[in-house]
């Protein structure tokens, strides 16, 4: 039997949905599953905003998705400044017609410490990056998908919203934020066509884990119960579909991408 991994299986090469003629905005989209993310929109033929703090990088990921046939506009947005998000927001009207699916994946991780011995500068970075930034990034995502007659929001939670891990207060707080913001815009505008998701990512083969010691990436495999990393382009295949017609139903919710982790030890 032949075995697929993880980028094989993630591949342009599988049936993922079109959004030709639709505009995905990606926030936080200069590197890992952002990155990936929007290459996934590019390829199925999105125009695609890309967001973050980081313009070069962005123009790096702009230039793989045209060289594969696609559109990128780069808007450089940083999510602790309330006026660069709202020039995002600015942006996008001034230069598109419109926009039909948005995946906030920007956020703020902290080292591994005790609760008690957290700055408070640090916790409140992480909480006005992830929570606050993706507040913030919905402000401006809604009007903008009212206004196209409705379209998806999907937002970056991680397993360590539904389960706590020791040392990881801050991060472990935001991302338990995100799952209440999601769940609450999307009650907000089930009504009238916003669908509102979030994704919970397990362990994922991108440039945080690759640059772990080999025990920690270890520990981290032995950890779920398929035996292996997930891929960003994994994560990207999720965000897609429920940005789609394939997932009209499907709102409030948050969809684990995680080999079965948070099913319990296997």
């Amino acid at each position: 039997m032949n075995v697929m991994t993880p980028n094989e299986r993630a591949s342009p090469g599988h049936a993922l949905p079109s959004f030709s003629g639709k505009v995905a905005l990606v926030v936080g989209a200069s590197r890992g599953i952002g990155a990936e993310t929007a290459r996934a929109f590019g390829r199925q033929g999105a125009t695609v905003v890309l967001a973050s703090r980081d313009a070069k990088a962005l123009e790096q990921v702009a230039g793989s998705i045209r060289k594969e046939g696609g559109t990128a506009l780069v808007v450089p947005t940083d999510l602790a400044h309330p006026k660069s998000v709202a020039a995002l927001g600015a942006k996008i009207r001034s230069e598109l017609p419109g926009l039909h699916a948005a995946f906030n994946n920007a956020g703020e991780g902290y080292a591994p410490t005790d609760l008690g011995d957290v700055p408070l500068d640090a916790f409140e970075r992480v909480m006005r990056i992830t929570v606050t930034g993706t507040f913030l990034a919905l402000q401006q995502e809604i009007p903008l998908l009212l206004s196209s007659g409705g379209g998806a929001i999907v937002n970056m939670s991680s397993t360590a919203g539904f389960q706590a891990f020791r040392g990881g207060g801050p991060y472990v707080a935001a991302k338990h934020a995100i799952l209440g913001l999601t769940k609450s815009a999307a009650l907000d505008y089930a009504e009238r066509g916003i669908r509102v998701n979030a994704v919970a990512p397990g362990p994922i083969d991108n440039h945080r884990l690759q640059s772990a010691p080999a025990a920690y990436r270890e520990q981290a495999r032995q950890a779920v119960p398929m035996r292996r990393l997930g891929s960003s382009g994994e994560v990207a295949n999720v965000v897609l579909w429920l940005c789609s017609e394939a997932a009209e139903f499907v709102t409030g919710t948050t969809v684990p991408i995680d080999g079965g982790r948070m099913a319990g030890f296997a």
